[in-house]
């Protein structure tokens, strides 16, 4: 690694994010010939990861047509379906690569085991008993390793290096807040949600919105922001294990919602299935106005009962059994409780097929991307998604590195100006706000005002309140930490983005509710909410049509 500002890395692919689809971008650019840089600050979500849809040989009733069919479903409409057919048709192979590396997906009898989750019409979630995410994440480390992929661990990227509108590396920092650069024919974004713009969530710290910000500045157009899904079934008590999701899974092997006065109240919603086959935004609607409605538990909770469940059922969900136990709760006698808390992003970068952002040499992969998963995305497709998006995006900028530019550079001068700006940023501003106070600032709006219900009110106070704040941190704040001074503009950023997007969407889709304009309204709703920042730190926002290519 450089030990100073006047030392740079080169490389063909620079991947930013160490998760799940920065790892298979790596992966995917190094099998085509190009060397390859990964650079991750921490591990991200993906070894949270409790399974991944993927419609298999085996399968009898199942197909890809159906899956896509669900998947647009279930995204209200909103998907592109170019970005669905890469997505269910590359899943099958996704998981025969990881197979074929030895991921101990379970099995019966020679066949794959498939869960099936909320929304889907058949079980297609295959999974790892011991640990699904973790167990993928140890794999593509290694596969890391095998192809040569240079790896740059808790390093953080401030800023995507450009050069003529064309994106060329990226600055980065290490933990010791020295920066550096790294000079790519082309980068790939792989850097997660947004889940920490809200104070209650599943996201660890790491996921706090950074990418969207990064493509926002070097031009990119960001889709369907307003579409943030709050997993419905987030342990609240026993408190050591709040914030772990209770797997929809559970539902669909036959555990129950229960509220403060023990019914089974998904009964009176879905009478027939009750829990099962209830999309995940509508489950956590439901979840939610039981809660508000003061039907539930003191704790703003319903109860999550897995005690009606066969021992050998649940004892294969083995690391939630593990940490309930740990914690003293007993799965099978008592039943943790549970609420709505936010989670992924269906909304984020405009791609191509090809992971391509418009932006030249720039592409993305994972959670960061939009269009994919339109107003909700269906159980279990986070996972394939990073699977196969992340490849896609690793393997069309090994294609475009190959090329070459032809571009001579004036390496010191674009890199001193980015340099400097960081160093500016480093100075701070006695008397201004720090950071952290920006930050809680955020992630208190935001679960206010911009949460599992919104309204115009709310939203119009969110956005002249993020707006003042963008304003304070260009004044500067202070404090001296150039690094969280820099997250807390990024998440000021995208925390703006979500809220003008949900601001401008007046109808109720998937996971957007507004209480002043509940009904769904296809007629002029049917299409993206398009951003663009402008130079002056302006917002432009648009409808543009979905893609069916």
């Amino acid at each position: 690694m450089p030990a100073t500002t006047n030392e740079s890395v080169q490389t063909d692919i620079l991947v930013l994010g160490g998760g799940g689809a920065g790892r298979r971008a790596a992966i995917a650019a190094a099998r085509a010939g190009a060397s390859v840089v990964l650079v991750h600050w921490a591990r991200g979500a993906s070894p949270y990861l409790l399974g991944c849809n993927a419609v298999l040989g085996d399968a009898v009733c199942d197909s890809v047509t159906v899956h896509a069919e669900d998947t647009v479903r279930g995204g209200c409409g909103i998907n592109d379906r170019g970005l669905v057919e890469v997505l269910v048709g590359g899943a099958a192979g996704a998981i025969g690569d990881l197979a074929a590396v030895g991921v101990p997906f379970a099995t019966d009898g020679g066949h794959f085991r498939r869960r099936h989750l909320s929304g889907n019409t058949h079980p297609r979630s295959v999974f790892v008993p011991d640990g699904t995410g973790v167990t993928i994440m140890k794999a593509l480390e290694a596969g890391c390793d095998l192809t040569g992929v240079r790896t740059l661990t808790a390093c953080k990227a401030v800023g995507l290096l450009t050069d003529g509108g064309e994106v060329v590396g990226a600055l980065l920092v290490d933990r010791q807040g020295v920066p550096f650069t790294v000079r790519a024919r082309a980068v790939v974004l792989a850097l997660g949600g947004l889940g920490r713009l809200f104070a209650d969530t599943t996201y660890p710290s790491d996921v706090a919105a950074d990418g969207y910000a990064l493509a926002a500045r070097a031009g990119a157009r960001l889709i369907d922001m307003e579409f943030v899904q709050f997993e419905p079934t987030v342990t609240v008590f026993p408190p050591e294990c709040a914030g772990m999701e209770m797997p929809t899974a559970m539902l669909g092997d036959g555990a129950h919602l229960l509220n403060a006065s023990g019914e089974r109240f998904m009964l009176r919603h879905n009478p027939e299935g009750g829990e099962r086959g209830v999309e995940k935004a509508k489950l956590a609607l439901l979840i939610r106005r039981e809660i508000d409605e003061g039907r539930g538990f003191p704790d703003d909770t319903v109860a999550f009962d897995a005690t009606v469940l066969p021992a050998s059922v649940l004892e294969g969900y083995v690391n939630h059994r593990r940490r309930l136990l740990g914690a003293g709760v007993d799965p099978a006698v008592t039943c943790p409780r549970v609420r709505p808390a936010a989670h992924s992003q269906m909304g984020g970068v405009a791609i191509d097929r090809n992971g391509w952002t418009g932006v030249p040499n720039l592409f993305a992969g994972g959670e960061i991307v939009g269009g994919v998963h339109g107003a909700s995305r269906l159980a279990g497709n986070g996972g394939t998604d990073i699977l196969v998006f992340g490849a896609v995006a690793g393997a069309a900028a090994a294609a475009v590195a190959s090329r070459g530019s032809g571009t001579r550079r004036d390496w010191p001068r674009i890199e001193a100006s980015f340099v400097a700006t960081f160093r500016d940023s480093q100075e701070g501003c006695v008397g201004g706000p720090r950071p952290a106070e920006i930050k809680d600032t955020v992630r208190s709006l935001m679960s206010r005002h911009v949460g599992l219900h919104r309204h115009g009110v709310g939203l119009t106070d969110a956005l002249r309140t993020l707006d003042g704040l963008d304003q304070v941190i260009r004044a500067g704040l202070s404090g001296g930490d150039a690094v969280a001074a820099i997250e807390a503009a990024n998440m000021v950023l995208s925390a703006r983005m979500v809220a003008l997007s949900a601001s401008t969407r007046t109808e109720s889709r998937g996971a957007h509710q507004r209480r002043d304009f509940p009904r769904r309204d296809d007629e002029p709703w049917l299409c993206h909410v398009s951003c663009r920042l402008g130079g002056n730190g302006t917002l432009a926002i648009e409808r543009t049509p979905i893609g069916y290519e």
